[in-house]
């Protein structure tokens, strides 16, 4: 296992630049939470998580079954079954982004407040843009 000074995501080539862009995805964070307890076929996990354009999902779903996040367990049956759920690569990811949701809940409402604030100073001229 590689240790954590191996990767500076301020380095452009560095790969743990593609594991953040990864978890960071619109749709990701949500599909690991859908995971945390059960197993979704596509259709049960994109109803979960607020209907995703189909391909969306699907290119989602194959980058963290190739990033070993997810399992995907095809079934031949009639019509066919495919089923997601976590790894046990995935499940370390279930801490920090616990972490982040419990964040997002505790401060949505300062968040809303801050761009209410900063539409406001838009809207009256007063606020410009950062250069």
């Amino acid at each position: 296992m590689e240790t954590e000074e191996c990767y500076d995501p301020f380095q452009p080539n560095c790969p743990s630049r593609l594991i953040l862009s990864r978890i960071g995805d619109r749709w990701t964070v949500l599909v690991i939470l859908a995971l945390r307890h059960e197993v979704l076929r596509f259709s049960e996990l994109r109803t979960k998580i607020g209907s995703p354009a189909p391909k969306v999902l699907s290119q989602t779903l194959q980058a963290l079954v190739r990033d070993g996040l997810v399992s995907r367990q095809a079934y031949a049956e009639v019509p066919p079954r495919v089923e997601y759920r976590l790894t046990d690569l995935g499940r370390t990811l279930l801490e920090p982004i616990d972490a982040v949701r419990r964040w997002a809940a505790v401060h949505t409402g300062d968040v809303l407040d801050a761009r209410e604030r900063a539409d406001e100073l838009v809207a009256s001229g007063a606020g410009g843009a950062d250069r």
